[in-house]
């Protein structure tokens, strides 16, 4: 799944987010510096150049880019619901990409979606998730912003996938994709910094909540309701059998939003 994306889905989901303590955040003081470092970045440097994006570059321009950028993830996509062996979405995937990179001009122009065929997106913490890793620690990663440590796995194979990086053989051609791949991904979530400051009495905490929340809920676990205390939690354990994990009985479907990233 792509960054910005969940963020607004997160922020959609959880209006009245808590700002407490989290027991799946036993990294909190090493999170919340990581946050402070990216909420500077994206003040000084992020905002401005997508809002200097935004400004220079037409809305049919920005929405042919974005059409790009959600064909190649359609690839990726499709590579981990085959993983899965999730038929139906793998096809589906295929036919999105068949159709959106032929008739719609190298994925310029999204042919696929007023068909009927939807979107499902998935990353490489999906398919760990599918195959038992389901609980899993709270994450912020530098400049990617929320995960976990098994979405923060595939973050960089799915950050660089999705950029279309890897088409060039160039290492400059290579990132000037990631550049125009995180300028466009940020410029989709302007106007929403505003809300968000708005909502939250903590935005570190509302921001970690809001994502988990998302994450369980696409995932198919369920946090007991007591747990021992975080600090005991051992990572590496996370990465066991869903044995010990609770597993809801049938995952939430995470909402589809228009807007990073994992």
């Amino acid at each position: 799944m792509n960054k910005p994306l969940l963020i607004i889905s997160c922020c959609v989901l959880t209006a009245c987010a808590s700002t407490g303590g989290n027991p799946q955040d036993p990294l909190e003081p090493m999170n919340r510096a990581v946050f402070s470092f990216n909420d500077k970045a994206d003040q000084y440097v992020l905002k401005p150049v997508a809002e200097g994006y935004r400004f220079i570059t037409p809305q049919p321009v920005r929405t042919a880019v974005g059409n790009v950028f959600d064909n190649l993830r359609d690839v990726y996509s499709l590579a981990n619901h085959a993983i899965q062996l999730e038929g139906k979405k793998s096809a589906t995937d295929l036919l999105r990409v068949s159709i959106n990179s032929t008739f719609g001009l190298f994925g310029l122009i999204d042919l696929a979606t007023p068909m009927g065929l939807p979107s499902y997106k998935a990353t490489l913490g999906d398919t760990f998730a599918h195959y038992g890793w389901k609980q899993s620690s709270y994450l912020v990663l530098p400049l990617l912003g929320p995960s976990t440590i098994r979405d923060g796995t595939g973050m960089g194979l799915s950050f660089g996938y999705s950029s279309g990086s890897w088409v060039f053989q160039e290492n400059r051609d290579a990132a000037a994709a990631t550049i125009v791949y995180g300028v466009a991904s940020r410029e989709k979530l302007l106007g929403l910094d505003e809300t968000f400051d708005q909502a939250a009495l903590d935005r570190y905490s509302y921001m970690r909540d809001a994502y988990l929340q998302y994450r369980n809920a696409r995932t198919g676990f369920t946090p007991p309701a007591s747990q021992s205390n975080p600090d005991d939690d051992n990572i590496d354990d996370l990465v066991s059998d869903d044995a010990s994990a609770p597993v809801a009985a049938q995952p939430a479907s995470a909402p589809q939003a228009s807007a990073p990233g994992q």
